[in-house]
């Protein structure tokens, strides 16, 4: 049996909301695995009176109970915090103590083997920092606490796969920000996790920087310089890569043909299409942990959390794409 864990991130938003919707009302695996959210049960039967659910889940309070239980899925409070005075909607310094702690229990049960993924349900990065936190989201945190030597993010949506070479800096910082060893690092890593899906001789496409891919160094020479010789350097290594490309035009390219995923230099220039075209299911993977981890392409959403209104399809497909790495198909 596979057992796969559901953080619930802040829990001042919507993530206990999805993650509860995700895995008693929509289609997620059923067989051979079983659930286990990570939170507060206070907190969850305040949320499920609020929302209009039944709180059926199972609570545990306890790493030995976990072990010793086979229940399709069940709730894991073990944080000791009392969350009584979050409101649904507002930014709190307990709020992000709390995803922190799920985060970090999370990850070490999967580094000891009692979960075999991971799921995170968004977290506030004002309530992370509230909180102590120095990173500004999942990915640093995760990295530092596996002590992944590097990591990349990667989001999954409808019919595409985006890795990006850079996530969350300032624009005016993105060149600077770009090296070839940085680039060839996205390829490997990206190459590897799609043979670990099943694809067998994976083909990616690598987004140019600048407008039209420089136009051979008449409007940048980062392609020439740093984007084409890491591409180069790829190929010697025997990966299939082929760029760097126009960015403008990138994506519908890869729409119509055979590539498994498009490499970015940048946040938006990857993350614009693939909002376009799967704003409700996109994933959020890091890849080069030693473990298996996927969240929702969401955020907060502060301004819908506690009212049950909240959709659990980018939820859903996290779970999905989670319980597909660690080797659970899908009905």
């Amino acid at each position: 049996m596979k057992t796969i864990g559901i953080s619930f991130g802040d829990v001042a938003g919507i993530g206990p909301e999805v993650a509860l919707k995700a895995i008693v009302h929509a289609r997620v695996p059923e067989q051979g695995i079983r659930y286990v959210l990570l939170g507060e049960e206070r907190y969850f039967q305040r949320l499920c009176e609020a929302i209009g659910e039944e709180l059926a889940l199972p609570v545990i309070h306890s790493r030995k109970e976990l072990e010793e239980r086979d229940d399709y899925a069940l709730l894991l409070d073990t944080s000791g915090l009392d969350l009584s005075d979050v409101a649904f909607g507002r930014v709190s310094a307990l709020a992000g103590q709390a995803a922190l702690h799920w985060i970090e229990e999370g990850v070490a049960l999967c580094m000891d083997g009692a979960l075999d993924a991971l799921v995170t349900a968004p977290v506030n990065k004002e309530g992370l920092a509230l909180a102590g936190c120095k990173h500004a989201g999942h990915t640093g945190l995760l990295a530092e606490l596996t002590a992944a030597k590097s990591h990349v993010m990667l989001l999954v949506g409808g019919p595409l796969r985006v890795a990006l070479v850079t996530t969350h800096i300032p624009l005016r910082a993105v060149a600077d920000a770009i090296t070839r060893e940085r680039i060839l690092e996205v390829i490997a890593l990206t190459s590897q996790w799609l043979k670990r899906i099943g694809i067998q001789n994976p083909v990616l496409a690598v987004a140019g920087l600048n407008p039209h891919a420089g136009e051979n160094g008449c409007m940048g020479s980062e392609e020439l310089e740093v984007i084409g010789p890491a591409v180069q350097q790829a190929v010697e290594v025997g990966l299939s890569v082929i760029g760097p490309l126009p960015p403008d035009t990138i994506f519908y390219r890869a729409l119509n043909e055979n590539w498994d995923a498009v490499v970015c230099m940048y946040h938006d220039q990857g993350l614009g299409p693939l909002k376009m075209l799967a704003f409700d299911q996109g994933v959020n993977v890091t890849l080069g942990l030693p473990i298996i981890r996927t969240s929702p392409d969401h955020g907060t959403a502060y301004d819908i959390a506690g009212q049950g209104v909240a959709s659990p399809d980018s939820m859903v497909e996290a779970i999905n794409l989670a319980c597909r790495v660690a080797g659970v198909a899908s009905e």
